[in-house]
């Protein structure tokens, strides 16, 4: 029974490291479940048993993706010398994030107005980690000294993101429906959030 198990977890994620493929080169809207299962050479049928359909295989991508990306905050807590190396890490960790896995999220895109509660549910894990990993960051610089007292960490890096993620270029307040910005502008939102750390942690002193 164990045997069996593995193997099926085993097939599982050779579906799921297929279908981030698949999906990271050609988006959501223009693969299909057929062409996932002819890169595994695997029956649609069986496919189908292990992921009922394309936007459930989808949403399992998005929660790996996710799992990994929270491992990485996660093997750094409390390994910063100072606040901004934190605050860079989380930055530069998220835009790497988000620029390797650009057309994976297409779908974000497609649907910006109506996601399912189940990819809203990642994002809110996401974002507590990176409040948590920052909070760390915040109270052991108080702990040090480095920073004036500070009653609730935690708001202070609510603020800061909300304001990281608020940034746009300058076309994108004409478009009221778009928030996933577009590939070229990236450079350009991460390079205005590396100037607003500065401020912030500035701020903080």
């Amino acid at each position: 029974m164990s045997a069996a198990n593995d193997q099926q977890d085993i097939k599982r994620e050779k579906i799921l490291e297929a279908s981030h493929q698949r999906f990271l080169h050609y988006g959501y809207s223009k693969t299909t479940m057929n062409e996932i299962a002819g890169d595994l050479s695997m029956s649609k049928a069986l496919l189908y048993y292990y992921f009922p359909d394309k936007s459930e295989l989808y949403m399992a991508v998005m929660r790996k993706l996710a799992t990994d990306y929270l491992r990485q905050l996660e093997d750094k807590f409390g390994h910063f010398t100072d606040l901004r190396e934190a605050f860079l890490f989380q930055v530069n960790t998220h835009h790497d994030f988000i620029v390797n896995n650009y057309n994976f999220f297409d779908f974000f895109r497609l649907n910006e107005q109506n996601l399912p509660d189940t990819i809203w549910e990642t994002v809110g894990q996401i974002r507590n980690a990176e409040m948590t990993l920052l909070a760390k960051a915040i109270q052991a610089e108080v702990e040090k000294g480095n920073v004036k007292h500070i009653s609730d960490p935690l708001q202070i890096v609510e603020v800061f993101l909300d304001a990281l993620h608020g940034i746009k270029v300058g076309g994108a307040l004409t478009n009221k429906k778009l928030n996933f910005p577009h590939k070229e502008d990236l450079q350009e939102i991460h390079n205005k959030r590396l100037l607003l750390i500065d401020i912030f942690v500035k701020g903080l002193r």
